[in-house]
């Protein structure tokens, strides 16, 4: 059997920073409504709009082709998408591809768990922001949290190498339950991840500068009951991760205000409709549906696109808690 090598180009940006992860969303759809994430009365991109699973396929190819090897898989709600797992199962044996993985909001996992196994998915991240019913209710408006926890449960069982928890952390609303939040995923063999609201869209809901809950903060909570020791270990993506003593569990922090971690951004986003987003925190972007059409089945020009990219990707963001929001797109339309 011929052994499989990685590509030996690389995307480098102006900055010298080496692009290696790209997250694809797949839809902007979802079967929740979280507070932080959209509008209740969202109005979803037009289908024909969205890439064709062929067209996601030609697109992840052209990065793992690039020297791309952790490729993540987003929306909305991933695995509403009709026919993801046959995408997914493409996707995995790409030559050079070292990590499938996927992040998702757990509600779906039940039917889907074992099926996203085989189909070469490595690590999965599901959303958990509360682990009160009612709370849950309220931050998703149409999510049940029996349901996710069952998907969990299914995602346990079917043997991942990895599983982990992201949860959204807000003032008044969760953010007492950090401590319940990570006994729970150390009971089970999972890491965590805290994340800081990004101020992605114009939301309703609440104000964010009065919501915003500093990793500083849930590190002081976590620290009046467990003892964390910094790690350098790393999974791509920006957490700043510690260990645990009492439970040896991985606790991730993912801080876009606090402690901004552009300086090390390894990775670009592709949305749904095919657009190229350089930062999440800036509209740098490249229309790659525009070449896909116009060139259908041309990988070349597709890659080309995508090299020329790197010369407009930004230094960094520029989330600002009190001011009106200068990126309009919601994260459901971003690619989670």
């Amino acid at each position: 059997m011929t052994p499989v090598t990685s590509p030996t180009e690389q995307l480098i940006d102006r900055f010298g920073r080496v692009v290696d992860y790209v997250r694809i969303s797949v839809t902007d759809r979802c079967d929740f409504r979280c507070v932080y994430c959209m509008e209740p009365d969202t109005q979803f991109v037009p289908r024909a709009q969205v890439l064709t699973l062929e067209e996601l396929e030609t697109v992840a190819r052209a990065f793992v082709e690039l020297g791309v090897h952790k490729v993540r898989i987003t929306g909305g709600e991933p695995l509403v998408r009709r026919n993801v797992v046959g995408l997914l199962a493409k996707i995995a044996p790409l030559p050079g591809l070292r990590e499938l993985v996927i992040t998702t909001n757990g509600s779906q996992l039940t039917k889907l768990a074992v099926p996203l196994k085989e189909a070469g998915v490595k690590r999965i991240n599901i959303s958990l922001d509360s682990l009160d019913p009612a709370r849950f209710a309220r931050i998703t408006r149409t999510g049940e949290l029996h349901l996710v926890l069952a998907g969990i449960d299914a995602a346990l069982a079917a043997g991942f190498q990895s599983l982990k928890i992201n949860a959204v952390i807000l003032k008044h609303r969760n953010h007492d339950e950090v401590v319940t939040l990570v006994r729970f995923a150390a009971e089970r063999g999972m890491d965590l991840s805290f994340i800081e609201e990004m101020p992605l869209g114009v939301i309703g809901d609440h104000d964010r500068a009065e919501a915003y809950y500093s990793s500083d903060q849930i590190k002081a909570d976590l620290e009046k009951v467990f003892t964390l020791i910094p790690t350098t270990e790393q999974t791509g993506g920006p957490s700043k991760y510690y260990r645990l003593r009492e439970t040896n569990t991985r606790v991730g922090f993912i801080s876009p205000h606090s402690h901004n971690f552009c300086e090390a951004c390894n990775r670009v986003r592709v949305t749904a409709e095919g657009r190229l987003l350089l930062c999440l925190g800036q509209e740098h972007s490249v229309d790659l549906r525009a070449v896909l059409r116009r060139q259908p089945g041309d990988l070349e020009a597709l890659k080309a696109t995508i090299r020329e990219s790197m010369e407009i990707k930004p230094r960094g963001h520029d989330f600002r808690l009190t001011a009106q929001p200068m990126i309009f797109r919601h994260m459901n339309a971003t690619g989670g």
